[in-house]
């Protein structure tokens, strides 16, 4: 699995729900997977199911929302839930069973957290965001370390 790291300026940083629907649509161009947006942040999640609608003024991401949103990583019966997915992106706090696609991880948790509670999920590429305040960078490096031990293709970029 390849790993890139965006460390985001503080101007990106400002504009962070602008890159996430900018990076959403760069990967949806260059890629015909499908893309899950991992938050566990309930004011993210709707402000950015409003902003991928209306990401362009001629154009729109089409996306579809996963079940609720809690503070926890899920159990297994959430994993289980009869989702259908049918937009090139979904918005979520878990990740769906046997989903093999794009993870853009806005969590504090390494995506393996997510993986080890879900059925046959396989990502083959995952996009970290890390923001330039203390606590995104710690739990940046942490995640580097724990997918460096894993043996993932890592990259970074500053943006």
């Amino acid at each position: 699995m390849k790993i890139s790291f965006y460390v985001l300026s503080e101007s990106k940083a400002q504009d962070f729900l602008g890159f996430i629907c900018q990076l959403t649509q760069t990967a949806l161009n260059k890629s015909n997977q499908s893309l899950l947006i991992l938050t566990q942040d309930k004011t993210l999640l709707s402000t950015l199911d409003e902003a991928l609608w209306t990401q362009d003024e001629t154009s729109f991401i089409p996306h579809q929302c996963l079940a609720t949103l809690t503070n926890a990583i899920p159990d297994d019966n959430a994993t289980k839930a009869n989702n259908k997915m049918s937009a090139p992106v979904l918005l979520g706090s878990y990740m769906p069973a046997d989903f093999n696609g794009i993870v853009l991880n806005t969590t504090l948790h390494p995506v393996n957290d997510f993986m080890a509670v879900t059925s046959n999920a396989k990502p083959t590429r995952v996009l970290e965001l890390i923001k330039p305040d203390t606590t995104s960078v710690q739990e940046g490096r942490h995640k580097y370390k724990h997918y460096k031990q894993l043996g993932y293709e890592l990259t970074h970029f500053k943006v």
